[in-house]
């Protein structure tokens, strides 16, 4: 029968994966408002939304790149941090100078 799925078939996702999808979500969400709009309150977005990908990305970690120690290691996943923060800097950056050069909406 199409449409139908048997009880068999069906299997329960772990909480932790979507929650974990929704923070990459809000990661990318925050870098692209940062990118197109770099202000002071942007790049915080992007600097929290870095750090909780950091500290809750345990379901999508990835392969280990490099290992400090046999628990913990550098994964695929917390290169998406490093580039928030760097996105997050780059931010940071770019409302200092518009608040020095005294323009309008100077840090927001």
């Amino acid at each position: 029968m199409i449409g139908h799925v048997s009880a068999q078939e069906c299997q329960i996702v772990s909480p932790d994966i979507f929650h974990a999808l929704v923070f990459m979500c809000s990661l990318f969400a925050a870098s692209a408002w940062c990118l197109a709009r770099p202000n002071v309150l942007s790049s915080t977005a992007v600097a929290v939304a870095s750090f909780l990908w950091l500290a809750l990305s345990g379901p999508l970690e990835g392969r280990v790149l490099y290992v400090f120690n046999p628990g913990h290691g550098l994964t695929e996943s917390d290169l998406l941090s490093f580039v928030g923060f760097g996105i997050a800097a780059w931010g940071f950056w770019a409302s200092y100078r518009r608040y020095k050069r005294g323009g309008p909406n100077r840090w927001l």
